[in-house]
C-alpha cells in the first residue's frame, strides 16, 4: 500500500457481517478527515447522535431509513448526505447496507465579513 493515496477497489466488499451487526472498518485517518466504511445488518439502527465536526454520508448499496435532524427519509443506493455540526442524525438498515461515512476534522473558520 502506497503512503501517498489509498485505493479500494470497491467499496462493495467487506468483511463477514454478523447476523445481527454493524461492522465497521476505518478506510482513512489523518489530522483533516476519518473515512469509516460502515456494513448494517437488515433491521440494525444506529440510533439518533450528534457529532461536533460536518460529515458525509454516501451509501454504496442496500436501502435504508436515514434520519437529518427533524427529516426521515428513504435513502438507497447512490444517496448523499452532507451534515453541519451537531446535527441530529440516524440510519436504520432495511436490507443489508454499506455506508461510507466522511468525518471532516479542524474545519476552516468561517471567513470574516
Amino acid at each position: 500500500m502506497s503512503e501517498k493515496y489509498i485505493f479500494v477497489n470497491d467499496l462493495k466488499d467487506h468483511s463477514p457481517l454478523p447476523e445481527n451487526g454493524i461492522l465497521s472498518r476505518t478506510l482513512q485517518n489523518d489530522t483533516r478527515t476519518k473515512v469509516i466504511q460502515f456494513t448494517f445488518a437488515p433491521g440494525q439502527e444506529l440510533s439518533a447522535h450528534t457529532a461536533p465536526m460536518p460529515a458525509t454520508i454516501y451509501i454504496v448499496s442496500g436501502e435504508a431509513t436515514l434520519r437529518l435532524g427533524e427529516d426521515t427519509m428513504e435513502a438507497a443506493e447512490g444517496a448523499f448526505a452532507y451534515m453541519t455540526p451537531l446535527l441530529e442524525h440516524g440510519i436504520q438498515a432495511k436490507s443489508e447496507v454499506v455506508m461510507l461515512l466522511t468525518m471532516i476534522k479542524n474545519p476552516p473558520a468561517d471567513p470574516k465579513p
